[in-house]
């Protein structure tokens, strides 16, 4: 297989399963935890940068382990990686996403999409959103800069922190937000509510680059 076609591989199969991660690690932490949504959300929280720290130490060599619009959108940036190849990451991202969220329902018994009804709305959220998507792209870049060997345990880290310590649990993806808008489980965001998730996260990702070109 040649470069592009396998970097593209990477991008999606990553992407379907960090996103079947999240959403499964959901529903299954959500079935056991007894209503207690502490405990669902530290099961959903520990799966989930598992899985992250796993598939950037396996992947980055082929694909850079973006997985995220917004990654590649501030890799574009830098001149990491070209507009066209970009947009083609974009693309197997949010397919990755959604395929993703489809294996999650499938192995959960679930209907394969099912619009969310889960609100998240509101400037809280919003900033949130905007906050979390920063504190990850400008741990990766700083990162990279001091220890390219940490990236994916630091991103784990900052990923695990994000989903205590804002208020919507730290998407920081657009990709993923898109396949959760289509999940009706503890991980799901309403349709209406991603666009301004979406927004929120490229600004915050352009901040993050802003200030790490500094």
């Amino acid at each position: 297989m040649s470069n592009a076609p396998r970097r593209l591989t990477a991008e999606l199969l990553g992407s379907l399963l960090l996103t079947g991660a999240v959403i499964g690690s959901g529903i299954a932490a959500e079935r056991m935890s007894g209503g207690n949504g502490a405990i669902a959300l530290l099961a959903n929280t520990g799966a989930t940068a598992a899985m992250l720290f796993v598939l950037i130490t396996a992947l980055a060599p082929i694909s850079g382990a973006h997985f995220n619009p917004a990654v590649t959108l501030v890799s574009a940036l830098k001149r990491e990686i070209g507009f066209g190849m970009a947009s083609a990451y974009v693309f197997a991202q949010v397919l990755g996403c959604v395929l993703g969220a489809m294996l999650a329902h499938a192995m959960f018994s679930l209907p394969l999409i099912s619009a969310s009804t889960h609100e998240r709305s509101g400037p809280a959220q919003m900033l949130s959103e905007g906050v979390a998507t920063f504190a990850l792209v400008f741990a990766i870049v700083a990162t990279s800069r001091a220890r390219p060997s940490a990236v994916a345990a630091s991103v784990a880290l900052v990923i695990a922190a994000g989903y205590w310590w804002t208020a919507s649990t730290s998407f920081g993806n657009p990709a993923i937000t898109i396949a959760r808008s289509m999940s009706d489980t503890f991980a799901g965001v309403r349709p209406e509510d991603a666009p301004a998730f979406i927004v929120s996260q490229i600004v915050g990702a352009l901040i993050a680059w802003m200030c790490c070109a500094m």
